[in-house]
C-alpha cells in the first residue's frame, strides 16, 4: 500500500506550504512511505485528485486545495483530518495503516473521566 500525498510544488499560499512540510514531516518521522504526487506541475495529478476527493469532502467552490492523502486509491481526507487524527493518535487508522509492532495509542484522558 502506498500513501498519496497530493501537493503543489509552486504554491503561492505560506499557509499551505506548511500545512504540506508537516504532513511531509509527521510521515517521514513515523517512517511511513509515502509518494508525492504534485499538482502543480503535472495536470494529470491534478485532474485525478479533483475527481477522487468526495464530493462531501469538496469546498464550496469545488476545488479541494492541497494537501489532500490517499491510500492508493482510497481517501484519506485533507489537511485539517489528517491534523486531527495527529492529535488523537490516531495516523495509522487514518492512513488505512496497520500500526508497527510496539506502537501504542494515547489512551483519550476525556473518556477516561466520569
Amino acid at each position: 500500500m502506498v500513501i498519496k500525498v497530493f501537493l503543489a510544488s509552486s504554491s503561492g499560499s505560506t499557509a499551505i506550504k506548511k500545512k504540506q512540510q508537516d504532513v511531509l514531516g509527521f510521515l517521514e518521522a513515523l517512517k511511513i512511505d509515502y509518494t508525492q504526487l504534485d499538482i502543480a506541475s503535472n495536470e494529470e495529478n491534478r485532474m485525478w485528485m479533483r475527481e477522487n476527493v468526495p464530493g462531501e469532502k469538496k469546498p464550496t467552490n469545488g476545488i479541494p486545495l492541497p494537501p489532500q492523502i490517499f491510500n492508493e486509491e482510497s481517501y484519506c481526507g485533507d489537511y485539517e483530518t489528517f491534523f486531527e487524527a495527529k492529535e488523537d493518535n490516531s495516523v495509522y487508522e487514518f492512513l488505512g495503516l496497520t500500526p508497527p509492532a510496539g506502537f501504542k495509542q494515547q489512551a483519550n484522558i476525556f473518556s477516561m473521566q466520569l
